[in-house]
């Protein structure tokens, strides 16, 4: 007998690994079922309760990949110790009891995994209450230094919850404040006169996706990063969406993207109120946004600290200096 079937993941390339490295160990799992895979689709051929542990052990590990993004021999190891003929008959509680096994064995703070494996966790207290929030409410002010982690790990809670198709695409955003330069003296179409301002969400996403699969999604829409301005008169549903910089926003312009926010969709707005760089006669929309908002339920406000800076330590110096004074 046979059997056609194809996992139902995002990126399959990911999953089947670096020269069908992942299903190849898989499949020698299975030594008396023939597996052929031919492009996204796997031939089994074997007795009907051959195929049944195979695709039942398939399913485990694409739940698994679909959450945390990364498979490794040792994880396969873990998923399929149990011999597949006996997988039939465990129940949906056993099932449980395998995934919390797992999920003991992983970092603790994990987000999710990055490029080739590497976990972005959640490190310090505010980046922790990021990750807790986000479970809870829809919308997210993560207001902090430079070098919190505001936004990589607002950006590692987005491609968390695009990869478990939570939603359906990620949407970051900045305003394109001219600071030094103005836009229209910059070389290039608008594109590249916009990029420079967009490259830290660029870097962000490409330390946790391929680049080549950052680019597929960018080109099909499922990621969007678009200067602020490009907001107006949009309804964003199905998605994780990011305003960085958001202190310098006026009020008009944080109320016209607040307002943009539909259906299943989660807003984190991240900022340092340090570092408006607005015209003196404009005030921060942030700020208002801040002390008028918080007590909205559904909406929370995280304040990192000094003591969350990831960067350099000689850093975190630098902002209690700036700080005192």
């Amino acid at each position: 007998m046979e059997r056609i079937i194809k996992p139902d993941v995002v990126s399959l390339h990911d999953f089947f690994g670096a020269k069908g490295a992942n299903i190849n160990y898989i499949n020698s799992k299975f030594p008396l079922l023939k597996v052929v895979v031919r492009g996204s689709a796997i031939k089994l051929v074997g007795t009907e309760e051959q195929m049944d542990a195979y695709e039942l052990k398939l399913g485990e590990i694409v739940n698994y990949f679909s959450r945390y993004g990364h498979l490794s021999p040792k994880i396969i190891d873990s998923l399929t110790d149990e011999s597949p003929l006996k997988a039939k008959a465990k129940t949906k509680s056993d099932d449980e009891s395998s995934s919390t096994k797992i999920d003991k064995q992983t970092i603790e703070g994990l987000i999710v995994f990055g490029n080739n494996g590497v976990p972005v966790k959640a490190c310090t207290p505010a980046q922790k209450q990021l990750v807790k929030d986000f479970e809870n409410d829809d919308m997210i002010f993560a207001i902090g230094p430079a070098g919190s982690g505001k936004t990589y790990t607002a950006i590692a809670l987005a491609v968390r919850a695009l990869k478990n198709r939570e939603v359906k695409k990620i949407i970051l955003t900045r305003p394109a404040v001219e600071a030094g330069e103005k836009l229209g003296f910059l070389p290039g179409d608008m594109k590249d006169k916009l990029d420079p301002y967009l490259q830290p969400l660029y870097d962000a996403l490409g330390d946790m996706m391929p680049r080549s699969k950052l680019n597929e999604y960018i080109d099909e829409g499922i990621v969007q990063i678009a200067p602020l301005a490009y907001m107006r008169g949009r309804t964003l549903d199905n998605a994780v969406v990011i305003l960085d910089e958001a202190q310098n926003t006026t009020k008009e312009q944080l109320k016209m993207f607040l307002t943009r926010m539909g259906r299943n969709a989660k807003f984190l707005i991240t900022g340092d109120m340090t570092q408006v760089d607005l015209p003196p006669s404009q005030k921060s929309g942030l700020e208002f946004a801040i002390k008028h908002l918080d007590k909205i339920k559904g909406i929370s406000v995280i304040h990192f600290e000094a003591r969350d800076i990831m960067r350099h330590p000689i850093v975190s110096k630098i902002v209690k200096a700036y700080e005192e004074e």
